[in-house]
């Protein structure tokens, strides 16, 4: 496992040439897609498990991932509009967040071939996304939210929520005053 690490840490060098922003001891295990990643900025100390798919959408997407953020394996992040991730936040393995729609209204015409809906997306900072979430396009994930397994996650939730289920919706939160999280 060292001699992985380092080998990702060697590629780090060689991202930080080619991102928009590469922060310093943060590292990308073996990825399978990097795709615009001119408009990705990677802040210090994130961690990426092998099996990155990450994708920009012409010159028009971008992607940022705030400091300490750790993310697990076979995650898959597509941006054409703004997608944020805040820092100190992890997201468990086969997560995927994206800011971007088909629009279907051609009846006529392949999904593919119809035009993007882009709604920028939002994690907040301090966040916890389950294995196997899906975060759609237009998601404003407030500061310390808690998303659980498989949950499928559209729409604005506050700060100190836990969201489950798909699809999504608030099954708790904190609440300030008791010191309690609390059921909704």
């Amino acid at each position: 496992m060292r001699i992985k690490k380092l080998l990702w840490g060697l590629r780090s060098l060689i991202y930080k040439l080619t991102f928009k922003k590469f922060g310093n001891w943060s590292y990308i295990g073996t990825p399978i897609v990097l795709d615009g990643v001119r408009n990705v900025e990677i802040g210090n100390r994130v961690r990426i498990q092998p099996g990155l798919r990450l994708e920009t959408i012409g010159n028009e997407g971008s992607i940022i991932i705030e400091e300490n953020t750790s993310i697990g394996q076979n995650f898959h992040i597509t941006s054409k509009g703004k997608l944020t991730i805040g820092k100190n936040t992890t997201i468990l393995g086969n997560v995927f967040i994206t800011n971007i729609d088909h629009d279907y209204q051609e009846i006529d015409k392949h999904i593919l071939e119809q035009k993007y809906i882009v709604n920028d997306t939002v994690i907040g900072e301090n966040c916890f996304i389950g294995y196997g979430a899906a975060i759609q396009a237009g998601t404003k994930l407030g500061k310390q939210c808690i998303v659980g397994t498989n949950s499928v996650v559209r729409g604005e939730f506050p700060d100190y929520s836990v969201i489950v289920g798909a699809p999504a919706r608030i099954v708790k939160q904190y609440n300030h005053s008791t010191k309690v999280w609390e059921r909704v």
